[in-house]
């Protein structure tokens, strides 16, 4: 999360060895999982809510249903912590980062290896400030100096086995942040472990309508965070699908394998959203190929939203190998249409998946093919899978034909994929793929 605290600070150590990027080798799709913040927050009362504080019987609990449940084979990989799990106060003697020991009485390490034992990777969160958002230690000494713990933090995160940061810029100067930014990324490097890296550093310079080095932040980190934290309602998803869309040409120049832009967690199977709204949440997000990071009670989740979470069809259209943003092709009072293309590509012609949203009244809505597919590489003729498993629509379509969908009212959507028709190589995606 983040919130916009931040002060002036004029001086800045550098590293005295130069390192170009983040070169980690790591999401080359978009990351998948699950973190704490949207439902759980910074809930830190045991006793109080002994099943949802942040502690280590939470992400255990969690990780283990990743795996019963079948979230891990579907390709949600990491377990991650948000803001709240250290002490208040670095170790007095070594200056370390250490983890709350009433919730974590076993320490990370322990949590890691626990982690890793099922499968799954392990995540974590810090500050670029002073201070976390929530008021824990950040990575910034402070106090007038413009030193900072980037090195022993790293190392620190290195040798407890985790796979993952995602990093705040809370009580931090934004006009550091072109630069250390990149400089704790250099320090994830140092440490010779493979850590992914989330930056929220351009959602704070979007806030004070400062025009983020999108280039630089691409080459620096493994996602970013760009926008307003998404909070659990329908209007948040939308206002983010909207900022997304106005921008989405600046935007697509700069997303690619390894860099990708993080709108922010998926929020399916919090109450807050009827099933409906969820479908649209999870196809633009795979439109957008954002990374899917969950952020709900995998225990408790209701049947139909955990088959929303786990359709095998939507989540490929999300990673995809081209890596591509989809955009926004059509938009009214009521209808949106996006379109994306994916694999597989027949003769050089790639498919496409196009998502439909109504936030009006359940509608039919028919539409020529060849107007959304204007000025992309499209094929005359296409074969349609219903990707929500509404209905078969595996019938063929010609470019110059309209395509006819139901969609659902208040909040809806409908996903469908095209794939070019190309004789026995189409004969033989539909006995294997399509079925």
């Amino acid at each position: 999360m983040f919130y916009f605290l931040v002060f002036s600070l004029n001086l800045l150590v550098i590293f005295t060895t130069h390192v170009n990027g983040l070169d980690n080798g790591l999401a080359r799709t978009p990351p998948m999982g699950w973190m704490t913040w949207a439902k759980f927050g910074c809930h830190v009362d045991c006793v109080k809510e002994p099943n949802g504080c942040i502690s280590d019987k939470l992400i255990r609990s969690m990780a283990s249903v990743m795996v019963t449940e079948g979230y891990l084979d579907a390709g949600y990989e990491y377990v991650n912590i948000d803001d709240c799990w250290s002490e208040m106060e670095r170790d007095p003697v070594t200056q370390a980062l250490v983890p709350n020991q009433t919730r974590f009485p076993e320490g990370m390490e322990n949590l890691s290896s626990f982690v890793h034992s099922l499968g799954l990777r392990f995540g974590i969160y810090g500050d670029i400030g002073t201070k976390t958002c929530e008021g824990y230690p950040g990575f910034w000494i402070g106090n007038g100096s413009a030193s900072d713990y980037f090195l022993l933090d790293t190392e620190t995160f290195a040798s407890w086995g985790v796979d993952s940061i995602k990093v705040d810029g809370c009580y931090q100067d934004i006009d550091l942040f072109d630069r250390i930014y990149p400089r704790f990324g250099q320090a994830l490097n140092f440490t010779g472990r493979p850590i992914l890296y989330s930056c929220s550093w351009p959602a704070y310079q979007v806030y004070v309508q400062r025009e983020p080095d999108y280039a630089s932040i691409a080459k620096s980190c493994n996602l970013w965070r760009n926008y307003n934290d998404i909070e659990l309602s329908f209007a948040s998803v939308l206002s983010i699908i909207e900022f997304f869309a106005q921008n989405q040409a600046d935007f697509v120049r700069y997303q690619s394998p390894g860099a990708w832009f993080d709108p922010d967690m998926i929020i399916v199977g919090n109450e807050e959203l009827t099933l409906g709204q969820a479908r649209v949440q999870m196809a633009i997000w795979s439109i957008l190929s954002a990374p899917l990071l969950m952020s709900n009670d995998l225990r408790t989740i209701k049947p139909e939203f955990k088959q929303l979470l786990l359709n095998r069809k939507v989540i490929a259209v999300d990673q995809d190998p081209m890596g591509i943003m989809g955009e926004r092709v059509f938009n009214s009072s009521d209808l949106q249409i996006w379109v994306k293309p994916i694999e597989p590509v027949v003769k050089g012609k790639p498919s496409f998946a196009v998502a439909l949203v109504n936030t009006g009244v359940a509608n039919t809505f028919s539409f020529k093919l060849s107007d959304i597919l204007t000025g992309k590489d499209s094929a005359t003729s296409y074969s349609i899978d219903d990707l929500f498993g509404d209905e078969s629509l595996n019938l063929p379509i010609e470019l110059s034909s309209n395509l006819t969908l139901k969609v659902g009212g208040k909040g809806d959507a409908r996903m469908v994929k095209l794939i070019p028709r190309d004789g026995l190589f189409f004969e033989t995606l539909t006995n294997n793929e399509l079925s």
